[in-house]
C-alpha cells in the first residue's frame, strides 16, 4: 500500500489541477461565467440568423470557453412582424445574477442590469475569453454592441420606414440597428446616450463595412439564463 501512495497522490493532484483549469475557463474559481461580449461576430454584419442564430453563436462561444453546460441567450430585441410579436431583450436572459469571466458580478438581477447600479463597462464587459474589447480612444474602436433595444431593455420601436434591428437580425446590408456603448463613452451629443451600454444610437447600415463606420464589429452581449 505504501508503494502506491505517491502515484495515487500525484494522480489526485493532476485531476485537481485539471479541474481548476476547467473552472478558470468559465470563472469557476469564484463564480461561474454568466455574461460576456462575443469576441467576434458571425461575419455577416447584422445578419445573425435571427434570434435563433444569435443564441447559437452565444452558445458556441460559451462552449469554447468551457461554459457550454449553461443555456445562453443573446441580448437582442426584435420588432413585431406578421403574426410574430415583438421580443424584448430583457425578457430572454434569465433572472441573474451574472458574473463575467473573471468572476466579477456585473448585475444581480434584470432590474439591477437596467439601473445605474449595473457594473458594465470596459473593465468588466469582457469576452468569453476574459479579454477586454477595444473601445473609444483605442486604435480600433469596437464599442458599438448590437442590441436593438431601449435603455430599459425593451425593443426600440422604429419610426415608419425605419429600422432598429437590422430586419430582426436578418439583414447584411442597408437597414440599421440600435447599439450600446460597452465602454460607456462616445461623441453623441446626448451624454446619457454616450453612457448607455445598451442604447446609444443607430448604425449607418447592417453590412460589415457599414457597422464599422460607427464603431461596431457586429458583437453581441450574451447572458446565461440558468
Amino acid at each position: 500500500m505504501i508503494r502506491h501512495a505517491k502515484p495515487i497522490r500525484l494522480a489526485a493532484a493532476a485531476l485537481c489541477a485539471a479541474g481548476l483549469l476547467a473552472a478558470c475557463a468559465t470563472g469557476m474559481g469564484s463564480k461561474p461565467m454568466g455574461f460576456f461580449i462575443t469576441s467576434n461576430g458571425p461575419g455577416k454584419g447584422g445578419d445573425l440568423g435571427g434570434l435563433t442564430g444569435a443564441d447559437a453563436w452565444c452558445q458556441a462561444l460559451a462552449a469554447s470557453a468551457g461554459g457550454g453546460g449553461r443555456t445562453w441567450r443573446a441580448y437582442l430585441s426584435t420588432t413585431a412582424s406578421g403574426s410574430a410579436p415583438a421580443v424584448n431583450a430583457r425578457d430572454r436572459i434569465g433572472n441573474g445574477p451574472w458574473y463575467n469571466a473573471k468572476g466579477v458580478m456585473v448585475a444581480s438581477s434584470v432590474a439591477d442590469l437596467h439601473s445605474p447600479n449595473a457594473k458594465l463597462g470596459k473593465d468588466t464587459s469582457l469576452t468569453e475569453k476574459g479579454e477586454p474589447v477595444s473601445g473609444f480612444g483605442d486604435p480600433v474602436n469596437r464599442h458599438d454592441i448590437l442590441t436593438g433595444s431601449r435603455p430599459d431593455g425593451t425593443v426600440a420601436v422604429p419610426e415608419a420606414g425605419k429600422d432598429t434591428t437590422c430586419g430582426n437580425w436578418t439583414k447584411s446590408d442597408g437597414g440599421s440597428a440600435i447599439v450600446g456603448h460597452h465602454d460607456r463613452k462616445g461623441t453623441n451629443p446626448d451624454p446619457v446616450a454616450n453612457a448607455s451600454w445598451n442604447a446609444s444610437h443607430g448604425t449607418r447600415g447592417c453590412s460589415v463595412d457599414q457597422l464599422k463606420m460607427s464603431g461596431s464589429a457586429g458583437l453581441l452581449y450574451c447572458f446565461a439564463t440558468n
